[in-house]
């Protein structure tokens, strides 16, 4: 059987510049290509590794910042944002894609800077040497201005304006300085002083995130590596029906783990064809310069502060006694502008399946990475589909620049000061506007899809059908 690329859609283009070129591939909207898919439903995957899931709440600390470009002058809000963590927990975060607007209550998972602008930016580590070494991490602010000069002392609000301006300078490369004098030169004693630091390691992920094999087997191992000093094991949901049990290395029932524990899915030999899911979870604070990407189309946000919070992490197992049984997962790459999709396949038969058109098959017992190209700013949903029922779901949205054209600089920004919560991109309908923040100098985007385009969104699926990628024999 071969899997189908089930769905790809692009909502929104940066500046009014893009909307006619976005409006071909807007019109499709979920539209479903898939090549007889299987009675399982999908098992659908957002494309976190693991951490902190969140939810984001607004600026709550914040100043004021004067954009400058050519198209302009622009005055926005800058500072920190809150998020409020799934399972529990808070987080405070600056911004590093100043020309996205913001979207009300989006969720947020963490993720390698790999996965975001962060990961070709040269000067990433200087952003979280400003966040090692500003508020809210020194939260003496008196220190703060002595180090930083300002002799008239710093408020919270100057803090966190100036922090954010500084962090701007590095991760969108803008002309931007902060309208208060004080947080201005505490920006200023950031951007010089910055070193490099390098990324932190993430809160909570499993490696594989997905493993397979045959019926009774072991299958695994998967390696937890976290910040946590232990962090429990829920079994599958049905396991008291599978008898499918999570165990280590010498077969022993694991319910409890720490960093570098290894578990493996332990499969009864009369066990029917399926799949299984872990998860583990922990409590810990999330190390400071952790990236996180929305789920829909919001600011990349930089953790500057974390209380204890809840993070997970899930593996899943596939297995059957014949032919091919594959194990998937996916992760955003920046660095090749697309999703890449890693197929292994632990079964007797090659495993085939097809993307974009193109079809790839992984031999037995081999594993191979397909990278499936993307734009900019576009939200993507495919569908592989294999053997015996078998799909998995990948969802997401590319986001992995800042950088704009200077006909784009007018159409795009942060807050402003006259809305310092995040604008609202959409509504209960999906058939609203999605504007810009901004005032009367931006450039509001509609982003209403109709149904009545699909037409003119599979033929743009076509179009990127024709992107030349070599067929796999």
């Amino acid at each position: 059987m071969f899997a189908a690329f089930s769905a790809l859609s692009v909502h929104r283009r940066r500046g009014a510049a893009r909307v006619a070129a976005a409006s071909l591939v807007s019109g499709l909207v979920a539209a479903s290509v898939w090549a007889g898919a299987g009675p399982a439903a999908a098992d659908e995957a957002a494309l976190g590794q693991g951490g902190a899931t969140a939810t984001i709440g607004g600026l709550k600390t914040y100043g004021a910042a004067i954009v400058h470009a050519d198209s302009g002058d622009q005055e926005i809000s800058a500072g920190l944002f809150e998020m409020s963590v799934d399972g529990g927990g808070m987080l405070q975060t600056y911004c590093v894609d100043i020309h996205n607007p913001t979207q009300r209550d989006a969720k947020y998972h963490e993720t390698p800077w790999s996965g975001t602008s962060l990961g070709a930016n040269k000067d990433a580590g200087r952003i979280r040497w400003i966040l090692q070494n500003s508020y809210p991490q020194v939260n003496d602010l008196a220190a703060l201005a002595g180090k930083a000069g300002v002799k008239g002392g710093l408020t919270e609000q100057d803090a966190a304006a100036g922090t954010q301006v500084a962090i701007w300078r590095y991760s969108d490369g803008v002309d931007v300085e902060a309208v208060d004098p004080q947080a201005e030169q505490l920006a200023d004693y950031l951007q010089k002083n910055a070193r490099g630091v390098a990324e932190p390691q993430a809160s909570l992920t499993l490696d594989p995130p997905a493993v397979s094999g045959h019926s009774g087997e072991r299958l695994g191992p998967v390696t937890v590596h976290t910040n946590a000093g232990s962090a429990t094991v829920t079994p599958p949901a049905d396991a008291a029906t599978s008898g499918v049990r999570i165990v280590d290395k010498d077969g022993g029932a694991v319910t409890s783990v720490a960093n570098g524990s290894q578990v493996f899915f332990q499969v009864p030999e009369k066990a029917a064809d399926g799949q299984a899911e872990l998860t583990v979870q922990a409590s810990t604070t999330v190390p400071v310069g952790r990236a996180f990407a929305a789920e829909s189309r919001s600011q990349t946000q930089i953790l500057a502060g974390s209380s204890e919070s809840t993070v997970s992490a899930t593996a899943t197992a596939t297995w059957a006694r014949t032919g091919a049984i594959p194990a998937l997962s996916a992760v955003e790459n920046c660095a090749k502008g697309g999703v890449d999709i890693t197929a292994a396949n632990e079964g007797t038969e090659p495993f085939d399946f097809e993307l974009l058109g193109v079809k790839y098959s992984v031999p037995a017992g081999k594993s191979q990475t397909v990278t499936i190209p993307l734009q900019e700013d576009q939200a993507y949903d495919f569908t592989i589909e294999g053997p015996g029922g078998f799909e998995k779901r990948f969802t997401g949205v590319l986001d992995c620049k800042t950088q704009v054209s200077e006909a784009d600089e007018a159409g795009d920004a942060t807050q402003t000061l006259s809305e310092p919560s995040p604008a609202t991109v959409g509504t209960d309908s999906d058939d609203t506007n999605l504007a810009a923040t901004g005032g009367s100098a931006m450039t509001p985007l509609i982003a209403g899809i109709a149904i009545g385009l699909v037409v003119i969104g599979g033929a743009a699926l076509v179009v990127v059908r024709n992107k030349q990628l070599p067929t796999q024999d």
